[in-house]
């Protein structure tokens, strides 16, 4: 019986000895190489005039700095590589990819994330970006990570988006007949057909022409991207209908977030955060100025009736339940968030 009892306990020992071994091997294997470069794409759609192609070249030149080269962002603009709803399939796939885009792409992923960024949700930039500290973001924050995509940022700000036309826009009936352009995303599609209006999804590098052409007859975009403020030598009437805040989000995969040590991590993420807040401060004060240009170059603004829109637009939170995969109720939960923060505010 001793006997018997001494080989088990031998057996076991050395599963035991064997288990720590096997955690040794996978701690080593998932220890950075920190040897060479991490060499990571990241991508956006957005033109060298614009303060986003801007910040980020300055995010991923202060980034290589600071870890010496070991991190090295290479910096895709003008959509030269997967953009939209491909380039964020690129970081869930777990390629040493970095998206840039609107926060909606990654509703194909976490569909709560459509409503946060809905249309006439918000009023001032402030509201979004205490919006995105609130307990709800955050936990849809983690979800996207579980998904396959870590959010670095979701602030990269760029202004009010707007309808770019050729004639004065103040209630959803003026929109009937018309085609607009909008990028490829359901949300930004299912939104400018509620206002009234065709949606029509295409790159921004053909749209100019189309309009020239009149293939169609404007587009919706901020007064601080389109390329700087080409779209307003084809388009000379803004409708102030602010109907989504211009935004874009980081994302990376976990999986190549995993390969930079936690020193690298924290530059990576500071420098992310601090890129955000530092573009949201250029773009506020360089308003004033941008307007004053657009006024130059014989661009005209009229108001629209907010209401009468807001109204119009009601159906896509509707859709995005019911259809989209969104929470039930979540759209109501965050415009009353939304109405918290504007109250505090304006205290």
């Amino acid at each position: 019986m001793k006997k018997v009892l001494a080989m088990l306990l031998t057996g076991a020992l050395a599963v035991a000895v064997a288990g720590c071994g096997g955690g040794d091997k996978k701690q080593a294997a998932a220890k950075p190489d920190t040897s060479k470069p991490l060499v990571i794409k990241l991508s956006h759609v957005f033109q060298p005039s614009e303060q986003l192609w801007k910040s980020m070249q300055l995010v991923t030149d202060r980034i290589r700095e600071k870890t010496k080269g070991r991190i090295d962002i290479q910096h895709f603009g003008q959509g030269q590589i997967a953009t939209y709803k491909d380039g964020l399939e690129q970081v869930a796939q777990g390629a040493d990819f970095i998206s840039v885009e609107d926060p909606s792409y990654v509703g194909d992923y976490v569909p709560d994330f459509r409503p946060l960024v809905g249309p006439m949700m918000y009023e001032s930039y402030d509201e979004y970006i205490k919006m995105i500290e609130t307990p709800l973001v955050q936990d849809m924050i983690k979800k996207a990570e579980e998904k396959g995509i870590k959010i670095l940022a979701l602030d990269y700000i760029f202004g009010f988006r707007n309808l770019e036309v050729n004639k004065v826009i103040k209630t959803p009936e003026d929109l009937k007949g018309m085609k607009l352009r909008v990028p490829g995303s359901k949300l930004f599609i299912d939104t400018i057909n509620a206002m009234g209006a065709t949606a029509t999804g295409m790159p921004y590098s053909e749209t100019l022409s189309a309009v020239s052409a009149k293939t169609v007859d404007g587009l919706e975009g901020s007064e601080f991207s389109n390329d700087g403020t080409k779209a307003y030598e084809v388009c000379k009437n803004v409708a102030t209908t602010k109907h989504f805040l211009g935004t874009c989000g980081v994302y990376i995969s976990p999986k190549t977030w995993a390969k930079m040590t936690p020193e690298e991590q924290k530059i990576v993420a500071e420098e992310f955060k601090f890129g955000g807040k530092e573009m949201t401060e250029i773009i506020k004060k360089d308003y004033d100025r941008t307007y004053k240009h657009l006024l130059e170059m014989g661009v005209k603004f009229n108001d629209v009736d907010h209401a009468a829109f807001n109204k119009a637009v009601e159906k896509v939170y509707i859709d995005m339940e019911e259809k989209q995969g969104a929470t039930k109720g979540i759209s109501k939960k965050m415009h009353e968030e939304v109405a918290k923060i504007r109250a505090s505010l304006k205290k």
